[in-house]
């Protein structure tokens, strides 16, 4: 995919992230979240940190201290925006497509190109906003271009044992259908897209 329409889409999915967030109430924080090993504090405190994490690659920065967790601090919501402006600024240059990425939650071995980082990251918070959105019982919607592109990007995912592995990105597909392409592609990232009446999956 060109790099621009994948950085137009990965803005989408990003922002609409951030529309759900800043609709959390402290209150909101301690609920449990499709992702069983995260009370929705914890969900928001990974989120953040990995925009911060792929903005630090996107500058060809490689170490993994910019991968560890941050704090949330008194303001949760305003330490969520202030990540989005910093990755979707790290994506912005013109040479972006020419950039090697580091990503070492990823693999120490070896870079990744600009496509395949901005990927990871675009479908990576497609299902974070779908996360955050049963979370709170919110609606989520996106235009089919999103969707086309995150069923792309999730089936091209493997599904296998790794996936059981602790860290790993997504927990194992579920073999559960949903209605609508969204509840697709998070069952193909682990997700069940009847949460919660279903059981949490990590």
């Amino acid at each position: 995919m060109p790099i621009d329409n994948l950085r137009f889409l990965d803005a989408i999915v990003v922002r609409a992230s951030l529309d759900l967030v800043s609709q959390i109430t402290p209150s909101d924080l301690e609920k449990p979240t499709p992702c069983a090993a995260w009370t929705l504090h914890g969900l928001l405190a990974h989120m953040a940190t990995q925009h911060y994490g792929f903005a630090a690659s996107a500058d060809g920065e490689s170490h993994l201290d910019h991968w560890r967790l941050i704090p949330l601090g008194e303001d949760p919501v305003a330490t969520y925006r202030d990540s989005v402006k910093r990755v979707l600024n790290a994506f912005v240059p013109h040479d972006l497509d020419a950039r090697k990425f580091a990503l070492p939650e990823f693999s120490t071995e070896i870079t990744f190109t600009a496509e395949q980082a901005l990927g990871f990251h675009f479908v990576d918070y497609l299902v974070h906003s779908w996360d955050v959105a049963k979370t709170l019982g919110l609606p989520l919607e996106f235009q089919q271009e999103v969707l086309d592109a995150g069923l792309r990007f999730a089936e091209s995912i493997p599904d296998g044992q790794n996936r059981k592995a602790p860290g790993a990105a997504f927990g194992p597909a579920v073999n559960e259908k949903g209605p609508s392409d969204l509840d697709t592609i998070v069952a193909l990232l682990g997700r069940s897209p009847s949460w919660p009446d279903a059981k949490p999956l990590a």
